[in-house]
C-alpha cells in the first residue's frame, strides 16, 4: 500500500527525464548536487565498517613503515575511493606515487614510477639505469624525512613481469627503513596472480577485505549521500525502508549498483511527482540496470532453500521407514 500523500502514478514508466526539467531534479528533493554519482568523490566518502576497517589497517601499517599493503574487493565495493580518501588524507611528509592504470610491461612499470618522481627519461636508459635513478631519489627522499607511498589501483590487471617489478622495488631498503612503502588494490583476481608468486606474498605484512554492504550499512549510506547531496537532515529520509529493503536485494548491497538504482529510482519518482522513491520505482529501476540482481532470482533462491530442507525431510522420514 503506498502511504505517501502524493498524486497517483501516471502510466508511462519510462526513466527518460522529462524535457526542460534536469534542473528541478535536484529542487524536488531538496538537493544542491546529485547525490548518486558513479565518479569517486571523496565528498561522499561514507566511513562503512569495511571501509573504515581498511582505512584503519593501511593508516596503522604505512605509520609503521610497512613495505606491502594489499586491499581487495569485488567490482564496485568501493576500492577506488578508499584509494583516493586515503591519498588525500597522507601526511606532509609522505609522498605519493599514483599509478591509476597499472597494465604496463616491466619497464612501463617502472617509467611510470619515474616520472612520478619527477624524473625526464629520455627513452634511450636501461632498465637498470631507471632503476637506479629511482633508488637514488628515493634515498634522497629518505634522508629528508620523507615517507613514498606507491599506490596502484586496479593491481589485478598488473602482468605478472610486471608484479616482479613491484616486488623488487619492494627490496629497495637501508639498514633502518624501506624506501618505499607500496599499497595494492585490486579485485579478488589479484590474489589469483599474487598465489603464482609465493616470495610476493611472504611480503604482505598488512591485508583487508571489502565486503558488500548490510542492509543497515546501505540505509545509512545512503542517508549520508542524501545529506552531502544538501538535503536538510531534519527531513523525512528519501528512501522509506521497504525502498532500502528492494534495493540492498537488487543491489546485493555493492555501493556502485546501489548508486545507479538509487539514482533511477529518483528519476521515477520525480517524473511522477513523488515526494520520494517507493518499493515500485525501486523495483523498476532494478529491471532497467544490468548489474542489479533480478527480484526473480531472489525468490528462486529462497525457493530453493525451502526445496533443499524440504528434500532433506523427505529422505529422513524414508530412511526411517527402511529402517523400521
Amino acid at each position: 500500500m503506498n502511504t505517501l500523500a502524493v498524486p497517483a502514478p501516471t502510466p508511462d514508466t519510462s526513466l527518460a527525464v522529462p524535457a526542460g526539467r534536469t534542473l528541478s531534479y535536484l529542487a524536488h528533493f531538496g538537493l544542491a548536487e546529485a547525490p548518486f554519482g558513479l565518479t569517486p568523490d571523496t565528498d561522499f566518502f561514507f566511513a562503512s565498517l569495511p571501509h573504515r576497517e581498511a582505512l584503519d589497517t593501511l593508516r596503522y601499517a604505512l605509520a609503521s613503515g610497512e613495505g606491502f599493503i594489499r586491499i581487495v574487493g569485488a567490482v564496485g565495493t568501493g576500492k577506488t575511493l578508499v584509494c583516493r580518501t586515503l591519498l588525500g588524507e597522507l601526511p606532509a611528509s609522505s609522498r605519493a606515487l599514483y599509478l591509476p592504470n597499472p597494465a604496463l610491461d616491466s619497464v612501463g612499470i617502472l617509467l611510470a614510477v619515474a616520472a612520478e618522481l619527477g624524473f625526464e627519461v629520455k627513452g634511450s636508459e636501461t632498465a637498470y639505469e631507471i632503476q637506479r635513478a629511482i633508488e637514488t631519489r628515493l634515498v634522497e627522499l629518505a634522508l629528508a624525512g620523507t615517507q613514498v607511498v606507491l599506490v596502484i589501483d586496479e593491481a589485478q590487471a598488473l602482468p605478472p613481469e610486471s608484479l616482479e617489478t613491484v616486488r623488487l622495488l619492494s627490496n629497495l631498503e637501508t639498514e633502518k627503513r624501506k624506501l618505499l612503502c607500496i599499497v595494492l588494490f585490486g579485485q579478488p583476481e589479484l590474489d589469483v596472480r599474487l598465489e603464482t608468486i609465493p616470495q610476493f606474498k611472504t611480503r604482505i605484512s598488512f591485508h583487508d577485505a571489502l565486503r558488500p554492504l548490510t542492509r543497515a550499512e546501505l540505509a545509512a549510506y545512503l542517508d549520508h549521500r542524501v545529506a552531502r547531496g544538501g538535503r536538510n537532515p531534519a527531513a523525512a529520509p528519501l528512501f522509506p525502508a521497504r525502498a532500502v529493503a528492494a534495493l540492498h536485494a537488487a543491489s546485493g548491497g555493492v555501493p556502485r549498483v546501489a548508486n545507479v538504482v538509487a539514482h533511477k529510482a529518483l528519476l521515477l519518482a520525480w517524473g511522477r511527482g513523488f515526494e520520494r522513491p517507493g518499493l515500485r520505482e525501486v523495483r523498476e529501476a532494478a529491471r532497467d540496470t544490468l548489474a542489479a540482481r533480478p527480484a526473480a532470482s531472489v525468490w528462486l533462491r529462497i525457493l530453493a532453500g525451502i526445496a533443499l530442507v524440504a528434500a532433506g525431510a523427505i529422505a529422513g522420514w524414508l530412511a526411517q521407514g527402511i529402517l523400521a
